[in-house]
């Protein structure tokens, strides 16, 4: 009878503590806070569509490769490496200033878009239809930690992707895809918090996505900050923009692939208005600070306008200082807890010499590097550390050695992003318990 007694209790025990492990569960999926993912610049599919009528090319090649009047993959396709399709694909990239609007807009017969807003569909995998899709991944491996930590697509875990081309302008001044997006990225935010039990979002972005997730953030109001985001994770993020970005815009960038010419692209990369937002902070990199060496002239972040100038690029002068330096000159706090993910240790671009007159531009430079992940000077990357030296709610968490973009897949930067996650989590569990 006792031995009976005894088997009930340690029954009722095992029962009891399973019930509690299930409600353990339970609660900390109820108290998991949405991620949205904001993608960097290249981090998301691209979809053109042309018109016969209206689109102009120097090339017969570049105007019958693609049928008119039906969408098709522009970024990225692995037939950009190979020419002609290089020039075809820098024509229908590139964007052309307004001056009269005050503007920016596609080229004329191109009409572009970005599929898959809202999932993370579109910034997984540059291009999922190659048998080796894997050579395209992009956030698939930051995707996949989320899931395994219990995040499910389109329940708790969004993205927002973007026409990364395009930027933003200084108050006052048009900018409309780029305005566009942020309501959409507002939007999103406001229906993820409202679906998941009004709990406030954690917004998760990479390299130029903190840029534009700042400037929502503080073009919103407090109320309205406090309400729908939780925390603010930067990886990677170019807050003072990169002199690699001065590399791409004096002699185009091929991001090593070889089969490129950078010199083919060179124009398209110019044309795109975040790469200006990208160019290094006067505020953050001074005037005393040489970037570009020349036989005749050396540059600073202070004379940018005259750097563009003297390659060659003076219709981005205007933008330059109009539009541009009034986003870059001050970063303000938002107001809430904001996290950077920094990769070092990974040489960096932080002097470029062109010691031949003869070559000008056109030539790549030899270059002095410094530290960084490789993409962004560790002075960009730790700018808001400088700036906010009294802002309690920020943190930073350096990973060495890994570069730019490895911060979405080294398996340590991604453990240290799931333990913040994690522990944003448990904040607001241990708040409720």
């Amino acid at each position: 009878m006792h031995l009976l007694l005894k088997l009930v209790m340690v029954v009722v025990v095992m029962v009891s503590s399973m019930a509690m492990m299930v409600c353990t569960c339970q609660a900390r999926t109820d108290t998991r806070h949405p991620v949205i993912l904001v993608p960097g610049s290249g981090g998301n599919q691209l979809e053109a569509k042309l018109s016969r009528d209206y689109y102009k090319t120097s090339s017969l090649a570049c105007r019958f490769l693609t049928p008119a009047h039906r969408w098709f993959r522009l970024w990225f396709d692995l037939k950009v490496l190979v020419q002609p399709f290089t020039e075809c694909f820098a024509e229908r990239m590139t964007l052309h200033y307004d001056p009269v609007k005050d503007d920016y807009r596609n080229a004329q017969g191109v009409e572009t878009r970005v599929p898959y807003f809202g999932s993370t569909e579109g910034l997984q995998y540059l291009n999922p239809n190659l048998i080796l899709k894997d050579i395209t991944a992009y956030m698939a491996p930051l995707v996949e930690s989320l899931e395994r930590h219990g995040y499910v697509e389109g329940q708790d875990l969004f993205g927002a992707p973007y026409d990364f081309r395009y930027g933003l302008a200084g108050e006052g001044r048009p900018s409309a895809v780029g305005t566009k997006y942020l309501q959409q990225l507002k939007g999103l935010i406001e229906n993820a918090s409202k679906t998941n039990g009004g709990k406030p979002v954690i917004i998760l972005s990479h390299s130029l996505g903190g840029l534009f997730v700042l400037q929502l953030l503080n073009r919103n109001p407090v109320s309205w900050r406090q309400k729908f985001v939780k925390h603010f994770i930067a990886l990677s993020a170019p807050w003072g923009g990169t002199v690699q970005e001065m590399l791409t815009f004096a002699s185009g960038y091929s991001l090593g692939v070889p089969l490129v010419n950078p010199l083919l692209v060179r124009a398209e990369q110019r044309s795109s208005e975040s790469n200006l937002w990208l160019l290094p902070s006067p505020k953050l990199f001074g005037h005393k600070l040489p970037l570009v060496i020349t036989p005749n002239r050396t540059y600073t972040a202070s004379n940018m306008p005259q750097f563009l100038d003297d390659i060659g690029f003076s219709e981005g002068v205007f933008p330059y200082k109009n539009r541009i330096l009034p986003l870059t000159e001050s970063l303000v706090s938002p107001g809430l807890p904001v996290t950077c993910v920094v990769g070092t240790g990974i040489k960096t671009a932080e002097t470029l010499f062109y010691a031949n007159n003869k070559d000008g531009f056109d030539k790549q430079p030899e270059i002095v590097y410094g530290d960084g992940d490789g993409t962004v000077n560790l002075l960009s990357l730790l700018r808001l550390e400088s700036e906010w030296p009294k802002e309690k709610s920020l943190k930073v968490i350096r990973v060495p050695n890994v570069s730019h973009t490895d911060v979405l897949k080294d398996p340590i930067a991604l453990s240290k992003i799931m333990d913040e996650i994690t522990m944003i989590n448990l904040n607001v569990l241990s708040s409720v318990l």
